[in-house]
């Protein structure tokens, strides 16, 4: 039988050495000068010497200059640094967390506990959380889970195997929810301890939204776990009455450890599949508890840059002073019929202020359309109104500048390919043949026009233009060219 960790554990380190970390005031103390201890300790495997670690600790005692080594004795907060430090030296070293070796050549270095340099690490990852992150380990499992058909079902092949690593992903997947729920909980207290609008704003779309809200969070909504996790866990009660496949996992087991006996082994396995099911029953509640939080802090952000707009806003107080002298003065009045002369109104800091919209009202309605009478329809159209939709239609592919229409003009207007023909020279008889020609130009650049356009000013000196005169326009003078 193990040995309970209290006991496990003091037999390796004293009481001492957790104790010095848990003073009110002289706990900080400690913990940086611990912190900057390991730190040097990492660089130096072969030990540092004492007077190197008494001057990190020295820097630490600086920093902390006003706590007492000695809670219960507020005087000792007036030694000098170097006393201090060295107070400090001897109760890390009694406590365990410095070990110091004695040379032959009187050197004397001083080593860091191992055990403290890992629970060093695990303080600085308590101190300085992670990102919260939110990757496809659910998704993963539920895909596992519930594949089937023509690609093979993995838990046929390797049931065991499969179902041991869903049981590992679903737990590091909740601690990722779990961190996203703490992460939201810390960006909500920063939230509330901001004191400027620019800190209210900078919490919420630097650090929020990129951090959480379109990464991790808008993962979470889109991989949709509560459908997923509903077909997982129908798929993990088929598992538990599956004969063959829960024979395949006791054989595996057998296999693995053959010290073990058949019932045993069965039941270890019907165990981690009540394990698997009750994981995938736990991940819904801690992604609603991942809801609620952000909807807490999207409303407590909000309600936070009102307080913060209404309580801090210079440029408030001085329009609301402006439209106040506004209302003394011109009260029951439209803007259109001030008459300013000779008030003095409060300066207001906007540079360059209007009134774009004019100064008719403040206020202009949202215009309206009144709806028309819709004629009903028929079942079927009638020979008449298909005529006339089909003679519109073709009305409007007529009239329409599409890059066909101008083809057509240049083929008729220049029956030989690799010919030109100047614009002067081109016959306009009505409007009808000035809209080909507008097609025309507006299709010149298209990738399947079937002709070239080519201005005269683009090649000449000057920069003047010529026009022609066609109907009643002017048009620059260009040379169309068919391919």
């Amino acid at each position: 039988m193990y040995p309970s960790l209290s006991t496990a554990l003091f037999r390796e380190v004293r009481p001492e050495f957790f104790r010095v970390l848990a003073g009110a005031k002289t706990g900080r103390l400690y913990v940086d000068a611990l912190d900057a201890l390991e730190r040097a300790a990492e660089l130096r495997v072969q030990g540092m010497e004492r007077d190197d670690a008494l001057a990190l600790i020295e820097e630490a005692v600086e920093a902390h200059a006003d706590v007492p080594l000695d809670e219960s004795n507020p005087d000792s907060a007036a030694l000098g640094t170097r006393e201090k430090a060295r107070a400090v030296f001897d109760a890390l070293r009694h406590a365990g967390w410095l070990e110091e070796e004695e040379r032959a050549d009187w050197q004397r270095l001083v080593h860091f506990h191992p055990g403290g340099q890992a629970l060093m690490q695990t303080l600085r990852r308590i101190a300085f959380p992670e990102g919260a992150v939110f990757s496809d380990k659910l998704v993963n499992v539920c895909t596992t889970l519930t594949r089937r058909g023509d690609a093979g079902d993995p838990l046929r092949e390797e049931p065991w195997q499969h179902v041991e690593s869903c049981v590992a992903a679903l737990q590091e997947g909740i601690a990722e929810l779990r961190g996203m729920q703490t992460a939201i909980e810390r960006h909500t207290r920063q939230q509330l301890a901001v004191v400027t609008l620019k800190e209210n704003l900078a919490l919420l779309f630097d650090q929020f939204a990129e951090r959480i809200g379109h990464a991790c969070y808008a993962e979470l909504v889109r991989s949709r776990l509560p459908l997923r996790l509903g077909e997982a866990r129908r798929r993990v009660e088929e598992l538990e009455y599956d004969a063959e496949l829960l024979g395949k996992m006791q054989a595996e087991l057998l296999r693995r450890e053959p010290s073990l006996s058949p019932e045993t082994a069965m039941a270890r396995v019907r165990l981690r599949l009540e394990e698997l099911a009750d994981l995938l029953q736990s991940v819904v509640p801690v992604a609603d508890a991942v809801d609620r939080r952000t909807a807490e802090f999207t409303r407590r952000s909000l309600a936070r840059f009102r307080y913060l707009q209404e309580t801090t806003s210079e440029n408030r107080a001085h329009v609301q002073e402006f439209f106040e002298t506004l209302n003394r003065h011109f009260a029951g009045k439209r803007v259109a019929e001030l008459d300013a002369a000779g008030i003095e109104f409060p300066q207001l800091r906007i540079h360059d202020a209007r009134l774009f919209a004019g100064v008719e009202s403040l206020y202009s309605p949202r215009l309206r359309r009144v709806p028309g009478e819709i004629e009903p329809l028929d079942d079927e159209a009638s020979e008449d109104q298909q005529d006339a939709a089909m003679r519109g239609l073709h009305a409007a592919m007529r009239d329409s500048m599409t890059v066909a229409r101008a083809n057509r003009f240049v083929e008729q207007l220049i029956p030989e390919p690799k010919a030109s023909i100047r614009s002067g020279d081109i016959p306009l008889r009505c409007e009808e043949d000035l809209a080909d020609l507008i097609a025309c130009l507006l299709n010149a650049r298209a990738s399947d026009a079937r002709y070239r356009v080519e201005v005269s000013r683009e090649h000449a000196d000057a920069n003047g233009a010529e026009y022609d005169a066609k109907l009643s326009y002017q048009i620059e003078r260009f040379t169309l060219t068919r391919k």
